[in-house]
């Protein structure tokens, strides 16, 4: 699973032309919940797999996956102004943010596909750690795309 070149967003939005038949095939055959069933336990597999991907390149160049790397990640799913971030928390054992703004949100209610728009890309964001460190912990209460103001992301190292 190599690294793109292309914005998270960009990729994000290619996936999601691409799912969407396959998605509304899934759900007049098998009913919108097995559908989102099926839909989310792939996405969440490709997730840890993406995150593994992740911490094997960090590896590569000689360093171990932590939260401060996985903090250095964080302006690849920024770029193009997918995300607006406001800093709340910032410490080696703890990383606090909130997104105030999500054009991922935005860009799956355009496309149509803003109900399952948490599959496709919210629930990535705890899974992904499990791949590149399972000793992040990942909470949030509350997001955009469930029609939050804004999105709690809190990440910290877990007591060992």
């Amino acid at each position: 699973m190599a690294k793109s070149d292309l914005p998270i967003l960009e990729q994000r939005r290619i996936e999601a032309a691409l799912v969407k038949p396959i998605y509304e095939e899934m759900a007049a055959a098998l009913g919108d919940a097995k559908a989102q069933e099926i839909l989310g336990a792939a996405i969440t597999k490709h997730a840890v797999a993406q995150g593994k991907a992740y911490a094997d390149a960090a590896r590569a160049e000689g360093r171990e996956p932590s939260l401060a790397g996985f903090r250095a990640l964080l302006p690849q799913w920024q770029a193009g102004g997918a995300l607006e971030m406001e800093m709340v928390t910032e410490t080696p054992e703890q990383v606090d943010f909130n997104i105030t703004r999500c054009r991922y949100a935005e860009m799956y209610r355009e496309m149509g596909l803003g109900h399952i728009g948490h599959l496709l890309s919210c629930n990535r964001d705890g899974t992904f750690c499990e791949g590149y460190d399972p000793s992040i912990n990942f909470e949030r209460s509350q997001t955009i795309m469930g029609g939050a103001s804004h999105c709690d992301f809190r990440y910290s190292v877990k007591a060992k």
